[in-house]
């Protein structure tokens, strides 16, 4: 496929996007309206690829655009409650980054390990006052938290699927 025609599928595709209502538009719909905006048919192998790797690209742009908004407004919120800290974030006694607490003894923290950074969801337990991270738990690459976010989706329809029954 040339440059030129990805280009202008990658066009459309986005505009497409931009303007459809998120909870009713799919991957199909898209294609089929861009197919007709561009006088192409898309749902052909190479497209259809190209227009789903346009699709995940907008959603994880979306939702980074959410997450940054979202920290920007928890870190405004943190700064007029005064933290412990002065950047309003809070550390476990090892020196990790807490980003939530799941329960009184599980964890959802960010930490460097040999120079990758990790997501930690981890058992704690307390030791001569301080709260200790036990084997007990999953710690994940970026890139294997990517994954995992990818299908959350997959894992709550399963559960809702699993609950109806």
């Amino acid at each position: 496929m040339e440059a030129g025609m990805e280009q202008r599928i990658e066009k459309t595709v986005r505009k497409i996007l931009e303007t459809s209502n998120m909870d009713d538009v799919t991957e199909y719909k898209i294609r089929k309206q861009a197919s007709e905006d561009v006088g192409l048919d898309l749902s052909k192998p190479p497209y259809k690829a190209f227009v789903r790797q346009v699709v995940q690209s907008f959603l994880e742009e979306r939702q980074q655009r959410q997450e940054q908004a979202g920290d920007e407004e928890e870190e405004e919120e943190e700064g007029e409650e005064g933290e412990e800290r002065q950047d309003g974030k809070d550390y476990d006694d090892e020196g990790n980054l807490i980003i939530c607490k799941l329960s009184e003894k599980r964890k959802v923290t960010i930490q460097d390990f040999r120079g990758k950074t990790l997501v930690s969801i981890r058992e704690y337990f307390k030791k001569d006052g301080k709260e200790l991270p036990t084997s007990k738990g999953i710690s994940m690459t970026e890139e294997q938290w990517s994954v995992f976010k990818k299908n959350v989706p997959a894992i709550e329809k399963a559960i809702r699927k699993m609950e109806s029954r």
